[in-house]
Formats: structure tokens, sequence, C-alpha cells
């Protein structure tokens, strides 16, 4: 099969299309043929030599894809060859082909086409997991975004209306704010000329944004924690401004808060399938009625993935990136 390999590390030309040995489903594995793929940002970690696989994994980038299921490995039940689905990955997603644990598998909902369906493994699993299971927002509560334009910030401002819970964003320019606010989106701070801090408190009467979904880390840590409500909860998921910053415990107890930090690749089999389990029982049925919905930038061929990489390196999109195999 053909699948996008890193050769050596890089920027977007490192990404080099090649002839490799085609997968075979393990035990409690299926194959898919894959039809669509999708860009994440730990992608281009991993293209720059900075996040590589879990062992095991597959060695190509791509932690999600959409197709049809090509064959069957022992123990698998409730899957068959032609069934059309969408997986979460550890990797091998920019490929022709990829094997996957059977309880890392979705269905395609009623009524979206394959390609589109691509969107959807990472940000509903990443937005469930960590703003869901973990941080519990909850009804009438206040959820903050920061990257509100990402593909995981677009899932998480349509999941948290979803419940009835009150959305900040933070976003990089007033074109991106508004398409967090056609989501549904009801405060939106330019995080380029607003303090978020000032403008979550200013928003909430003081009080505080009760759930924040954090991406960037260090840089962040100490304002989020200002951000918070009293018995607030952030979630960081992504560590675009750095790894390590100092804090203040005691404005932390003092607000009684609690800090979570969580990824999906490196995560053990049995809880990303508690995790899929639980998108397909919550989230599917928000996405066949219409209430939630992938939103997809741009959609190109896999032989343009370097074009792809650019693209969100650069900031450029509103959603998701999806690639075509």
């Amino acid at each position: 099969m053909r699948a996008i390999t890193i050769p050596e590390p890089g920027g977007p030309e490192a990404l080099v299309r090649a002839e490799v040995p085609d997968p075979q489903p393990a035990e409690g594995e299926v194959l898919i043929d894959v039809a669509a793929t999708a860009v994440n940002r730990a992608d281009l970690l991993q293209r720059q030599g900075f996040y590589d696989p879990p062992p095991g994994a597959s060695p190509y980038p791509g932690l999600e894809c959409s197709g049809r299921i090509s064959a069957i490995g022992p123990g698998v039940h409730g899957w068959s060859v032609g069934d059309e689905v969408c997986a979460l990955l550890a990797g091998g997603g920019y490929a022709e082909k990829v094997a996957v644990p059977a309880g890392q598998v979705l269905p395609v909902p009623t009524g979206m086409d394959l390609v589109t369906a691509a969107a959807l493994p990472e940000v509903t699993c990443t937005v469930w997991s960590n703003v869901f299971m973990i941080a519990h927002l909850r009804p009438g509560e206040t959820l903050l975004v920061h990257g509100g334009a990402s593909g995981v910030g677009t899932m998480a401002i349509q999941l948290a209306k979803a419940v009835g819970a009150r959305v900040a964003v933070t976003a990089g320019s007033p074109e991106k704010l508004a398409r967090c606010a056609e989501l549904g989106a009801d405060i939106l701070i330019d995080y380029r000329e607003q303090d978020f801090v000032q403008e979550i408190r200013k928003a909430t009467d003081g009080q505080g944004a009760d759930v924040i979904l954090d991406i960037i880390g260090a840089k962040y840590l100490q304002r989020n924690v200002k951000a918070l409500a009293v018995s607030g909860r952030l979630a960081v998921i992504g560590l675009q401004g750095g790894v390590k910053a100092e804090l203040n415990l005691a404005a932390l107890m003092a607000k009684r808060a609690a800090i979570t930090g969580a990824g999906l690749r490196a995560r053990p089999l049995n809880e990303k399938a508690a995790i899929v389990a639980a998108v397909r029982e919550h989230v599917w049925p928000l996405i066949v009625n219409g209430q939630v919905r992938p939103v997809v930038d741009r959609t190109l061929p896999l032989a343009e993935v370097a074009e792809a990489h650019r693209v969100v390196d650069a900031g450029m999109h509103v959603g998701k990136v999806v690639l075509t195999v």
C-alpha cells in the first residue's frame, strides 16, 4: 500500500509518499480501507520529531480515519466486512489501509458522507473525555475554550451548548470569532487584543469559568487559574505555549480548583474503548439529529499532505483539514 512516511524529521517537505507493507489485523482488530483522514497538531509534532508513536503503533502519522472494513481479525464481534466506519487511531491514518482495535471503531453517523466522518473521531473523543468525563461540565455552567476556531474548539462549542452550558472562546481574529459565534459561542474574546481573564470575569459577574479547555499549557497556566471560578476545573490538552510554568498553589487552593492533563494517543486500549463507547452513546445521537456537526475547513488529496500541514501550521483554518486517500 501507499503511505506517508517520515524518513527524517523536518518541515512539511519531510512527508514522503512511499510503498510500504500492508498491515494485517491482529486479534481484536479490524482492517480499514481508508477513505479519508484528518490533520491534527500531533501529526505536525511527529513530523518534527517531537512526538513518537506509542510502542506497537503504526509509524505513519494520522490519528483518525474513515473508510470501509475490509478484514476482521480473530475475536472481533459486532463488525462486518463492508461496514462504513470511522476510527480513533494511535497512528497510521495517512495510508491506504490501517489496522485498528475494534473498540476504537465507530459507525459513520446516519446521513453523513464517508469523507466528512474522518473529521469526527479525534475531536469528539478529546472533547467528551476531557470536558465531560473528566471535568464534568454541567448545564448552566460556563466553559472557556482556548482556540475556539480549532477542530477541538468548534466541537467543544457545539457539545457544550447541546448540554445547556454557556460558552466563551478565545481566537486570534474577528473572522474566527464570528465563526465561533455561528456555532453558538456566547462570549467572544480576541486574545490578541483582549485579556481573557478580565473578559471572562466581566462576562460572568466576577465569578470566572467553571471549566477551561486549554491547548496552550505553560504560557497560560497562571492566567487560567485566575480565570477559574470557585470549584473550577482546568483541563489541559495541549502544550503549544510550553511545558513548564510556576503555579501559585495558594491561588489554586483558595478556589478549590483542579487541574488535569490528558491526551488520547498513549492511553491503554481499554480506556480508549471506554471513551469511544461513551462518544457513541452520548455524541452520535446529537450528530444524527443535526445538533452537532464536524466543521471541515477544506479537503485535500493525500498527495498534497505537505500543503495541509502548512495550513495547520500557520493557523489558516477553522475546524478540520481533511485528506482524501
